[in-house]
């Protein structure tokens, strides 16, 4: 999986749940939100003040450590 700012929260999740920690990181609590079901990374960056460049790169390098 690539993640992308269109990627969906809770198909980051589904993939991967140890993703939920990079996500805390950034204190973002993906997990327990019913909206990261169907909210796209780039969207809860907005919502967050994450900079979502900075997320995605993280998120990939845990993807690419499995």
């Amino acid at each position: 999986m690539q993640v992308n700012g269109d990627t969906i929260i809770g198909d980051i999740l589904d993939y991967d749940e140890d993703c939920n920690q990079v996500f805390e990181s950034f204190g973002m609590p993906c997990r327990q939100c019913p909206a990261s079901r169907g909210e796209t990374v780039e969207e809860a960056c907005e919502v967050h003040g994450v900079d979502c460049g900075d997320l995605i790169t993280k998120l990939n390098a845990s993807l690419n450590n499995k």
